[in-house]
């Protein structure tokens, strides 16, 4: 004999469904499924997100890897020849631009909104499962994931965990809110019931568009790890903060080195601006950032200490 699920608890199994469906009916049609090709005949596949009404689409660096064009195909069965604007591996996001018509782009909507145990939908379009979709939750924020390019070596910060199952292919792929807001981009399996997601927010924005516009993506480097971490209590009660930036290493030789900026210092400004957030140092380190004086305000053994810092750029020698 079977029983039958409480009213209550079937009540809201439906209303996730409803939610869910929704998400995957409205963001379907604006994930591309995507292969790419190189100069030396080397193939990738992945999904990609259209972003722009004018064929801009978004997915990950490392799914494109070097290859200068590719082909989109869109649930509806609809194809678009592509071509690689420019990649930027220390965020594995791409951008590639349709050289025919497309679907309309997805909304895009802040990652800074979310909250852990959120629901989130993962959409995505691999090749051979067209129309791939997965639903979980938000189960951690501000996670780090390590990228490369050539000898350079970075970590992008503020990334998104999710428990939503990544199927092969969905790298390029969105990540959505319940109101089908892309929030994320996913990019990498960590492990089993682990997915990452590269953030949409401003940060994010600043390099599409530096993308757009140059190919590439100009970096200030300091050479410092940070971790965000909360101010000790008299601190914060004299400062009227609740957070801050721990630096973990200082890289010897480095901008930071050289400023006097140490292991455990603890980073209350930068810029003359707050600063609370990986992301809050990572916007002012821009290109309009390298060569000039930054100023950043520490918190070391019970003093405040101010340093200037002079930003280099951050190259693939490092």
């Amino acid at each position: 004999m079977s029983i039958a699920p409480e009213p209550d608890l079937t009540s809201a199994l439906d209303a996730y469904s409803r939610i869910v469906t929704a998400v995957a009916a409205d963001l379907t049609p604006h994930v591309a499924a995507l292969e790419v090709t190189g100069h030396d005949g080397r193939s990738g596949a992945g999904s990609a997100v259209v972003v722009s009404a004018d064929g801009l689409l978004l997915t990950n660096a490392h799914v494109v890897a070097r290859a200068v064009r590719g082909r989109a195909v869109f649930s509806d069965g609809t194809e678009a020849d592509v071509e690689v604007v420019g990649a930027d591996p220390l965020s594995d996001l791409a951008v590639l631009r349709s050289r025919t018509a497309t679907p309309p782009p997805a909304t895009l909507g802040d990652a800074g909104t979310l909250r852990v145990g959120q629901l989130v939908v993962v959409v995505g379009n691999p090749l051979g499962l067209t129309g791939s979709v997965t639903a979980g939750v938000v189960s951690g924020l501000g996670r780090s994931l390590p990228t490369r390019d050539g000898r350079t070596a970075r970590v992008v910060e503020d990334v998104i965990q999710t428990d939503a199952a990544l199927n092969p292919g969905n790298s390029g792929g969105a990540l959505a809110d319940s109101s089908s807001r892309v929030v994320g981009i996913n990019t990498a399996v960590a492990g089993w019931g682990l997915g990452l997601a590269v953030p949409i927010n401003d940060t994010t924005r600043r390099i599409v568009g530096s993308l757009v516009s140059d190919g590439r993506v100009r970096r200030a480097y300091l050479g410092l790890v940070s971790t965000p971490a909360p101010l000790p209590a008299p601190l914060a009660e004299r400062t009227g903060r609740r957070r801050g930036l721990r630096i973990v290493d200082v890289v010897p030789g480095s901008p930071a080195d050289r400023s006097g900026l140490k292991a455990g210092d603890l980073v209350l400004e930068a810029g003359r601006r707050p600063v609370a957030d990986a992301q809050s140092l990572q916007r002012l380190l821009f290109a309009d950032a390298i060569g000039r004086p930054l100023p950043m305000t520490v918190h070391r053994r019970g003093a405040m200490v101010d340093v200037i810092t002079l930003p280099t750029e951050l190259t693939g020698a490092r």
